[in-house]
């Protein structure tokens, strides 16, 4: 893989999978540019796969040493992650050469989480009379019944759900097993959709396995789910930017604030790091007041 070929790729992930606007991708893409002049400067250049933490380091130092601001600095580390979390997430990487890159601390951004309330006007939203609406049903139930990724989603396997204990098995990052349970709703949806609709369609070569295929009977891609979210939450009249990646933050966020215990979300999210789950605790403030209220004896209401 190659700067050009990387960036390309780059770009299309943060314009559908981050939605990002215009300005905030040509600014990502400015920074990993720099990234990539340094890069190929070096002797013998080097390709984005190929970049160690220790260079990294040294082309955030010359950054600094030609008069970057602190705030600039942290931005250009964040472009940098950003690019490095596009290319795990690709597996073109098994380790990520970002993680001990220092620079200015970075605020954890809060993810984009939908209510309960907003969650059921998409899903209500979607006419299942017709053979993709009863699948684009099946398919967000999926996402906000066991907060899979989308990776995880469109490769969801027939011979891994096991609606008897209410349960699927999702392949997720390095091809790393996990169980994750689902709700009743969305096996509900998913087999009325196997029953009525996917069986009697076409089913392409390799994809037999397959649980959610697109028209000519292949595999959806990542983009596509993206699209069909977007048009069902302009059709539900929401007005958020919403992914894939929102119903999974939802799935956590809903689950933490209702008491869910954090190790328990992590298993389900597939975390190697409970640091990472942890961003999932951003309950909102009368919710941790009403919790006090509640429970703590020196703020219970005196008799």
């Amino acid at each position: 893989m190659d700067w050009n070929s990387a960036l390309m790729g780059f770009k299309a992930y943060l314009r559908l999978e981050r939605s990002l606007s215009v300005h905030s991708i040509a600014a990502y893409l400015r920074d990993v540019r720099k990234l990539g002049h340094f890069a190929t400067a070096q002797v013998p250049p080097v390709g984005p796969v190929q970049m160690q933490p220790q260079q990294l380091e040294a082309f955030i130092i010359e950054a600094g040493s030609q008069g970057l601001s602190r705030r600039s600095q942290a931005r250009l580390i964040s472009g940098i992650r950003a690019f490095y979390k596009y290319l795990m997430m690709e597996d073109a990487l098994e380790v990520d050469p970002t993680e001990l890159l220092e620079g200015p601390k970075l605020s954890r951004k809060i993810p984009d989480v939908l209510s309960v309330n907003e969650i059921n006007r998409i899903l209500n939203s979607i006419d299942i009379s017709t053979a993709h609406g009863m699948r684009n049903r099946a398919m967000l139930e999926t996402l906000y019944a066991s907060g899979l990724r989308v990776s995880e989603l469109v490769n969801l396997q027939l011979s891994n759900l096991f609606p008897e204990v209410r349960f699927v098995k999702v392949i997720g990052k390095n091809n790393k097993e996990r169980i994750v349970p689902i709700g009743s709703d969305a096996l509900k949806f998913i087999q009325d959709y196997l029953t009525h609709y996917r069986q009697h369609g076409p089913i392409k070569k390799g994809c037999e396995d397959i649980v959610f295929l697109n028209r000519r009977g292949g595999k959806l891609s990542r983009e596509m789910v993206f699209m069909i979210i977007k048009e069902t939450v302009q059709q539900a009249g929401i007005n958020k930017s919403v992914s894939p990646h929102t119903f999974r933050h939802s799935f956590a966020t809903h689950l933490v604030e209702g008491g869910a215990d954090l190790r328990a979300v992590q298993d389900m999210l597939g975390h190697e790091s409970i640091t990472t789950t942890e961003i999932y605790t951003h309950l909102d403030r009368e919710f941790l007041r009403e919790t006090l209220v509640k429970y703590h004896p020196r703020f219970r209401h005196q008799g």
